[in-house]
């Protein structure tokens, strides 16, 4: 019989329906473990999701079965969960903005597994506080994707722009580049396409922009994608839709080369000193903009080119 477990968070009740059903079946990671998590991280994970719509990949009879990715809030979320209208084309899209603990655990009762979020804020969605490379390995491997983490800091720090870390909980990294919210989203996604294009050009044999797979030729692919207007990507410490619930996590760069380091590491059972350890710790604050960077990059193509 299926149960309900009614949880207290803050000021409100957050009621938990078929609490008791595994949504991930091989681990016994059950509805509640879901909601329990989510309440668990939420002060880490609330500061990277305020402010900004997210869409909810939501798997209602857990990973093993159907998934579907979720942009217009329902009708019956409750009214106090937040929200915003943003533009589309030919209309609008009326989103969940994730403001608080209790928000986060009803998305979970909602068998939100994962919550993806936009790199803009809901007062200015066309200019965005982040910048995403999701370096995307051409097979379960984590070899390229660590020297393509290091190259692409090197090449970022030559343009001297901040960075962080972080572990997808999939296959590979992302590397997170705070901006000042000066820009408009369709510049940020060129320049990081150009930021790309010199970075492949710099190691063709490992590094490709090539965006179909049959063009790969075994390259670790530079994925900028996900900087365009309206696009998400995975929140940090969001549970991903895989066999032992990895959990995508922040790091510091000099964790890059440990041994143990996967994009997989660390998992809803065991996040290890995760929660006590904040790699980002004034990331946010550093946010610079793109035309300087773009500048410096233009003159690093020039010189490159001319080798």
């Amino acid at each position: 019989m299926s149960s309900t477990q009614e949880l207290r968070v803050g000021r409100r009740t957050v009621e938990v329906k078929r609490a008791d059903k595994e949504l991930f079946p091989e681990d016994g990671i059950t509805k509640a473990d879901l909601a329990e998590y989510y309440r668990r991280v939420a002060p880490r994970m609330l500061p990277e999701l305020r402010g900004r719509p997210l869409m909810l990949e939501r798997m209602p009879d857990g990973i093993d079965g159907s998934r579907f990715y979720q942009k217009e809030i329902s009708d019956y979320f409750p009214e106090w969960i937040h929200r915003t209208a943003v533009a589309k084309e030919g209309g609008e899209v009326t989103h969940v903005v994730c403001d608080d603990t209790a928000t986060l655990v009803y998305l979970a009762s909602q068998a939100c597994i994962t919550a993806h979020r936009w790199l803009s804020r809901a007062d200015r969605p066309r200019s965005p506080d982040r910048l995403v490379f999701d370096l995307d390995p051409p097979a379960d491997e984590f070899g390229p994707v660590r020297r393509a983490a290091h190259q692409l800091r090197e090449l970022l720090d030559e343009l001297e722009l901040p960075s962080g870390l972080m572990t997808t909980g999939s296959r590979g990294l992302h590397v997170v580049v705070p901006l000042n919210r000066r820009d408009d989203a369709d510049d940020v996604l060129e320049f990081s396409r150009a930021v790309a294009r010199v970075l492949a050009d710099r190691h063709p044999r490992e590094l490709t922009t090539e965006s179909r797979k049959d063009a790969r030729k075994g390259r670790l692919y530079l994925d900028v994608a996900r900087n365009g207007y309206a696009q998400t990507v995975v929140a940090p410490f969001a549970i991903r839709t895989r066999p032992g619930a990895p959990v995508a996590a922040p790091l510091d760069w000099d964790e890059l080369d440990a041994p143990e380091l996967t994009a997989r590491r660390w998992t809803v059972t065991d996040l290890g000193d995760r929660l006590e350890k904040d790699p980002w710790a004034g990331l946010a604050r550093r946010g610079r903009g793109i035309t300087r960077a773009a500048q410096r990059l233009r003159t690093l193509a020039r010189n490159e080119g001319r080798k």
